[in-house]
């Protein structure tokens, strides 16, 4: 199915081997039988949680991103830090050091690929519940300010642009259907 479309590796090479990001230069077959050279960025993958309160507020985290120069309002979220590494006990972790919060319960949202065009990043959002407060605990080169707000109101600023983080946006507006259906 689709192998019109499917493109087959030939080679590849590093160009670039960082702590975070692997940049590959690949050259590949084309569907037509000709050659053509993608330049992809490997990436281990992440995890990503939307906690609720009973009262319908939402968790999320202020924090500066350098590539955009911009201090955003996101969800929390952080990398798989080892191959094979359950994202559902990676979200549980990013939740509790990002923000001090534990939860209860948990429900997946969806597999998100952030950008196909030149990324295997693949981030698995939760939504938490019956959530416990507790101490954050960021990592030494994070500084994180917790904010707490009413859904409505998150999704009031993904509808103006205030909140522009994809993974954000999609946990929000996933979030707001699945409780106000």
């Amino acid at each position: 199915m689709y192998e019109d479309l499917i493109e087959i590796k030939e080679s590849s090479e590093n160009i670039f081997d960082g702590n975070l990001l692997h940049v590959r230069k690949d050259k590949v077959k084309l569907p037509n039988g000709g050659t053509a050279y993608r330049e992809w960025i490997k990436h281990p993958g992440a995890a990503a949680v939307i906690p609720v309160t009973e009262d319908g507020q939402v968790i999320l985290v202020r924090q500066y991103r350098y590539p955009i120069d911009e201090v955003t309002l996101e969800i929390p979220a952080g990398k798989l830090d080892m191959p094979g590494e359950d994202p559902l006990e990676c979200a549980k972790r990013e939740l509790s050091e990002e923000t001090g919060y534990t939860a209860k319960e948990y429900k997946f949202l969806t597999k998100l690929a952030t950008c196909v065009g030149f990324c295997n990043e693949v981030i698995y959002t939760y939504a938490a519940q019956g959530l416990e407060p507790g101490k954050q605990h960021t990592d030494e080169d994070e500084f994180i300010n917790v904010v707490k707000l009413p859904l409505s109101e998150a999704v009031a600023m993904v509808e103006d642009g205030r909140i522009n983080d994809a993974k954000s946006v999609t946990a929000i507006l996933m979030l707001d259907r699945i409780l106000n259906k």
